[in-house]
């Protein structure tokens, strides 16, 4: 009897040894590194796509998520469309449904500092968003309430890989580093620009990258935000906007295909 009951011990604990294993071995498998790349033009989406040979597409909240591979590692790529609610659901969605470890969203932005020309990238140093305010409560313009959280740092590594992969996949244009301001708003008119940089510095502005940046700070999860700039910020110079279009998908597609083989 004795002999039977140690029988079925052993038996149970090499199971579980087992089970343990398998259960490590799944664990280290969903920790790797799976990159979220949220794009904006379709040009630049399609390019990476193709470049990432997708294996499966998956549609939610009227976005379609698409799987692939770009070097050694695995992404998820979506083009989330204008706004910050649907920026800020598109970056959860990446996380919380596909297990992405990284965000990287590239588009393009209005320029806030003339020493920006056009076609040129900036690499966010942090992203608040410009049009937040309630002041009338007690809190500083762009603040969150309650939680002391104005303005939402990029990663430091993804910034440094960033600006390298600039310079190497797109070196005939310039890379700057600084803060991306974010509103649900078109930026168009000096009067604006003046006012978002009146209060927040900047050095462009669009219309999804801060709500990305929060929804990222709040899951643990580093990102950066690359933006080709449109225009001057004095209005001095422009482009016609299929023309600048066509380029700027190209460099982003370049940079962030560069940066993935990075990571």
């Amino acid at each position: 009897m004795k002999k039977k009951t140690l029988a079925v011990f052993v038996a149970l604990a090499l199971l579980t040894g087992a089970l343990l294993v398998g259960c490590g071995q799944g664990q280290t498998t969903a920790q790797g590194t799976t990159i979220g790349i949220i794009g904006a033009m379709d040009e630049e989406v399609a390019t990476l796509k193709e470049a990432a040979k997708i294996t499966k597409t998956t549609t939610i909240a009227q976005m379609e998520f698409c799987e692939g591979k770009l070097g050694d590692n695995r992404v998820v790529i979506v083009q989330c469309g204008m706004g910050k609610v649907n920026a800020g659901i598109c970056a959860h969605t990446l996380i919380k449904d596909f297990g992405c470890t990284k965000i990287v969203n590239t588009g393009v932005a209005g320029s806030l500092d003339n020493k920006l020309d056009i076609g040129d990238i900036v690499v966010s140093v942090d992203a608040v968003q410009h049009d937040f305010d309630v002041e009338p409560i007690g809190f500083r313009k762009g603040e969150i309430p309650y939680t002391g959280l104005y303005a939402f740092p990029a990663d430091e590594g993804l910034r440094a890989v960033a600006i390298e992969a600039a310079g190497k996949a797109a070196p005939d244009i310039h890379a700057y580093e600084g803060r991306v301001c974010s509103g649900d708003q078109f930026v168009a008119t000096e009067e604006q620009k003046r006012a978002i940089t009146s209060n927040f510095g900047g050095m462009c502005c669009e219309m999804e990258g801060a709500a990305i940046a929060q929804a990222c700070y709040l899951n643990n999860t580093p990102f950066v935000v690359i933006r080709a700039i449109s225009d001057k910020s004095d209005g001095s110079q422009s482009m016609e906007y299929e023309t600048f279009k066509a380029a700027a998908a190209a460099n982003c597609a370049k940079i962030v295909e560069y940066m993935v083989g990075r990571l």
